[in-house]
């Protein structure tokens, strides 16, 4: 692969640039400014010229609190975004301070349940219309456009769709008490929290929106676990609402569904076995 134009990009000249990872989807350079200062960008080819910036806008929003570290946002353009470089690798991950960070990222809130761009995974995206109450946007933004995509495409099949149209029925019961609309990263597995050179966690990579905050807690139980010092952090900042355990398979549900469709295998196995559970 050719090296991206980042002068153009960045308005800058550039002293080096190396390939490092990008996750699974992007490619990923580190870029040296002649000021010294030095760059992860992250750019693919073909990528929808919105991705980019409402990544960004992401970013701005969640470091707005001051709550848990973000990367800042140097530069952004259609097919390239250009983010502070963070040393990773400290002496030890700070788990308390991640969940009491947390909890207050959460209850900075938000406007409502929504974003005002849609998720973007590679070739999927998930629509983050405002709705009124969380469990409507639960239902009609998430499960359903993704159960019937997953069915669509052979990943999920008609036993698994129809359990989870079944949830999407009961949601209003399976969801618990009304919460106001929390600030959410919104794919908070455990691959998108670093620990930085100071053993405190920064937070990479957002789907950001208004939501409710147990779908943040319940991601990180699904790929890779904080720890119970995490958990018990945020819970003592923040206490959750009675029955907050038996909806942690509710809120897995979606990540599941979006695995089902982009890389299919067990997922789609996976959220029906999920759904029946919470359906009875």
């Amino acid at each position: 692969m050719s090296r991206p134009d980042f002068e153009a990009a960045l308005g800058s000249a550039v002293a080096a640039a190396e390939r490092v990872g990008g996750g699974c989807i992007n490619d990923g350079w580190r870029v040296d400014l002649p000021s010294g200062e030095r760059l992860f960008v992250k750019t693919r080819a073909q990528v929808d010229p919105r991705e980019y910036a409402a990544e960004a806008d992401g970013l701005r929003w969640l470091a707005e609190p001051g709550a848990v570290r973000v990367p800042r946002v140097h530069a952004v353009a259609d097919d390239m975004l250009a983010l502070e470089w963070i040393e990773s690798g400290g002496s030890g991950f700070d788990a308390e301070d991640f969940g009491r960070g947390l909890a207050e990222l959460h209850n900075a809130g938000a406007d409502g349940f929504g974003w005002h761009e849609p998720i973007r995974f590679g070739r999927l995206t998930i629509s983050n219309e405002p709705m009124d109450t969380w469990p409507s946007f639960y239902a009609e933004r998430r499960l359903r456009p993704l159960a019937r995509q997953a069915f669509d495409e052979e990943s999920l099949g008609r036993e698994g769709l129809h359990a989870i149209e079944r949830v999407c029925e009961l949601v209003d019961h399976l969801a618990g008490p009304p919460e106001p609309p929390a600030r959410l990263h919104g794919d908070l597995w455990g691959g998108n929290v670093m620990t930085g050179d100071d053993g405190r966690a920064v937070l990479i990579d957002p789907a950001a929106h208004g939501g409710h905050r147990e779908v943040d807690l319940a991601m990180l139980r699904l790929f890779g676990s904080p720890g119970p010092r995490f958990f018990a952090a945020y819970a003592e900042f923040a206490p959750l609402a009675d029955g907050h355990e038996a909806r942690v398979g509710l809120w897995q549900l979606f990540p599941l569904l979006v695995h089902a469709v982009l890389f299919g295998g067990s997922y789609g196995a996976s959220a029906e076995r999920e759904a029946r559970a919470l359906v009875g």
